[in-house]
């Protein structure tokens, strides 16, 4: 295992020098920006910074001060190193893709308190100084030899990346007036109003008035503005819901506080629900962050125990979904408890069937 080793006062001569170098990349910026908070649209904002006096994403002024505090740390004078001051002077920007050589050296020793003062400077592959200063340490008086740390691994996953892109997609778009079936709860009514506020939908708070008003109080939120419909309990705000769908008075329908059995009663009823020629089916847009692409799952909420051609309009529906989120040929990957076909496991013969149904153009746009 690698060591680092310091260098005791004893052993340090004037104009003494130590040397790292480092390429700025865009996990630097992030690792530093969650690391320190700093979220400076100029560090993490590429649109932002395109408009600023640098016209791109620049480093944070201190990754390059840590890594001087690295060099003596690590080098010189290396373990045991109490750090006293440090001044710093920034004369450039450290751009995205910069190679940054950073140097320390020796410039006085005190004797009587075992104390350096270094010279501290980085410069770019250019060889232009972008940071100066002076650093004053307390050197270590004992040799010191450990085997290097090994640090964990860092896995940078910004959360709902997916859903913003979705989001994105919206810019321009008509805001759809939404049946919001008894939104009783902050989380519920929230995201109606939180939508709302997106330009995402117009919400229509459909159920007990009293109950969606005292959900209003405790979430802080104002409901001036906000069309009520109101009904006597959770089984007739979903059957108002629906209704208002069906006459075409709003374009969506949207879960409030109620259990999804309640409102589907009234989305699937025969006479006076929303039933087309295909089965209904539910699709969760996940957004797993080591995977590289969209993950859709299906159907995890509606269907119990479909049915072969249940199982071809599941697929369809979500084909059709992928392709109105912008995805032009979805990859549908068929689950199973095992990988290959099985006599004595149904889902799997009707995995082998469907992948013949979508050879034969029964179902379409996917592979």
């Amino acid at each position: 295992m690698e060591q680092i080793q310091n260098r005791t006062f004893d052993e340090i001569e004037v104009g003494d020098t130590a040397s790292l170098v480092r390429t700025l990349t865009y996990r630097d910026i992030e690792v530093f920006a969650v690391m320190s908070g700093d979220v400076n649209p100029m560090h993490v904002d590429a649109a932002f910074a395109k408009s600023d006096m640098f016209h791109q994403v620049v480093a944070h002024g201190m990754w390059g001060g840590a890594l001087i505090s690295t060099l003596l740390g690590t080098q010189l004078p290396g373990p045991g190193t109490i750090y006293l001051d440090q001044s710093l002077r920034f004369a450039r920007p450290v751009l995205l893709g910069d190679t940054v050589t950073v140097t320390v050296t020796v410039k006085e020793k005190n004797a009587a308190k075992k104390r350096l003062l270094l010279d501290c400077r980085a410069t770019n592959q250019r060889g232009e100084e972008v940071i100066t200063g002076l650093a004053e340490v307390i050197a270590p008086v004992e040799k010191i030899s450990r085997p290097r740390v090994l640090l964990p691994e860092i896995d940078l996953n910004r959360t709902a990346q997916r859903y913003e892109r979705l989001i994105e997609m919206t810019r321009g778009l008509q805001p759809i007036r939404t049946a919001v079936v008894h939104p009783v709860d902050s989380a519920s009514l929230l995201g109606a109003v939180e939508a709302a506020r997106e330009g995402l939908i117009v919400p229509v708070l459909v159920g007990p008035e009293a109950k969606i008003r005292a959900a209003a109080a405790q979430a802080a939120v104002d409901l001036a503005g906000y069309e009520i419909v109101a009904v006597e309990h959770s089984a007739a705000a979903a059957e108002a819901g629906v209704a208002m769908a069906r006459a075409g008075e709003v374009e969506a329908v949207m879960k409030g506080a109620l259990h999804t059995d309640e409102l589907m009663h009234a989305v699937v009823d025969r006479a006076r629900g929303l039933r087309t020629a295909r089965r209904i089916s539910h699709v969760y847009a996940i957004d797993a962050p080591d995977y590289p692409r969209a993950l859709l799952v299906t159907d995890a909420a509606i269907n119990i125990y479909p049915t072969l051609a249940d199982k071809r309009d599941i697929i369809q529906n979500a084909i059709d979904l992928a392709h109105a989120l912008g995805i032009g040929e979805p990859r549908v990957a068929i689950l199973s408890a095992v990988e290959t076909v099985t006599e004595s496991i149904r889902s799997t013969l009707d995995a082998a069937a469907l992948c013949k149904m979508a050879e034969r153009g029964q179902i379409k746009g996917g592979i």
